[in-house]
């Protein structure tokens, strides 16, 4: 039998060239090794927008059609919405008295993100919701409830994880062998920087490219990306290794032009605006197949609703066989 592997994305905003090369082309070859369930976190997302519902409420819909613009099959992983599974919300009630305050606050991946969100929490997050600061209890819900085996994340997510398998082993201790230990799953994909440079590309940045940028707004981005500043004339020559867009260029670009763009720039022989204008072409080239394949799932919201409805009814009875368990080593199966 193919181990579970479950992995989750929040709906705040459309998927961007980060998500894609850090985990969405990652996602579709796992799609054949593993059973997969890939759950819309909406719940999650409420922690720092619970004050613009409307903002997730649009994005789950976006983002499921960039997951299957990108090649995620539904008949292979079951897409899935965080709260229409009531039996998460359950579970992160039960896991909640196995994680002390002290604990959730030293994890490193929370209080990072709670300095990332100073005007939410304010400067030193003495504003910090409950529903936040316990976020990383209702992940090792949404794992645990799916019976996930296995958890892709990046090196900045595995506190996170080691969360989870702390309260795993914890329940284990107390109440019998009943919950599965994580692993993680880490790919060999480094982050994406931004074309500001910026060692993250995120969506509050203002430093990504989205999967659904028309050309203009990419041709904008682009045409502002960061350059080597000791370059102030065409044809002077420069650093290619500390350009942004040669960085963009070697994601997009046929390994055949690549090496005429990093031997002209070096040689002095291109200029930053041609150099520019040859990225946001590849760009567009490669985007173009996934945007043509997102356009039949925008004509067709009834399929992608379909597509929601099915993996959330599979992810469902798995759940409901994880509560059912929990529930009777707690001896509160009445």
């Amino acid at each position: 039998m193919k181990k579970t592997i479950l992995t989750g994305l929040r709906p705040t905003g459309n998927l961007h060239l980060g998500h894609l090369f850090g985990a969405g082309q990652n996602y579709v070859k796992l799609q054949d090794e593993y059973e997969f369930f890939l759950e819309i976190a909406d719940v999650q997302a409420l922690t720092d927008n619970f004050n613009n519902p409307e903002k997730v409420r649009k994005n789950v819909y976006e983002i499921t059609m960039d997951l299957l613009a990108i090649g995620i099959d539904p008949k292979k992983v079951n897409i899935f919405l965080q709260s229409k599974i009531p039996e998460i919300a359950e579970l992160t009630v039960y896991y909640s008295n196995l994680v002390t305050v002290n604990r959730l606050f030293r994890n490193p991946t929370v209080k990072a993100e709670v300095a990332q969100k100073k005007e939410l929490f304010g400067n030193n997050g003495e504003s910090i919701t409950y529903g936040f600061l316990g976020y990383p209890v209702s992940q090792a819900a949404d794992i645990t409830a799916l019976s996930g085996e296995v958890v892709p994340v990046g090196d900045d997510q595995l506190p996170l994880l080691e969360q989870c398998r702390e309260i795993v082993r914890k329940f284990n201790n107390i109440y019998g062998e009943t919950l599965k230990e994580p692993e993680a799953y880490l790919s060999n994909v480094t982050r994406l920087k931004g074309l500001d440079g910026n060692e993250k590309m995120g969506k509050s940045l203002g430093n990504a490219i989205f999967l659904v940028d028309s050309e203009e707004v990419i041709s904008k981005k682009v045409m502002a990306a960061v350059t080597d500043p000791s370059k102030i004339k065409k044809d002077d020559p420069a650093n290619p290794d500390i350009c942004m867009v040669y960085y963009y260029h070697k994601l997009v670009t046929p390994d055949s032009e690549l090496k005429n763009v990093c031997s002209e720039c070096k040689a002095g022989k291109r200029g930053c605006v041609s150099c520019k204008k040859e990225l946001i072409n590849n760009l567009c080239e490669f985007l173009k197949p996934i945007k043509e394949k997102r356009k039949q799932y925008e004509d067709n919201p009834k399929l992608v609703k379909d597509i929601l409805d099915n993996g959330t009814c599979n992810a469902k009875k798995k759940a409901e066989d994880t509560l059912r368990k929990v529930k009777h080593a707690m001896k509160i199966d009445y």
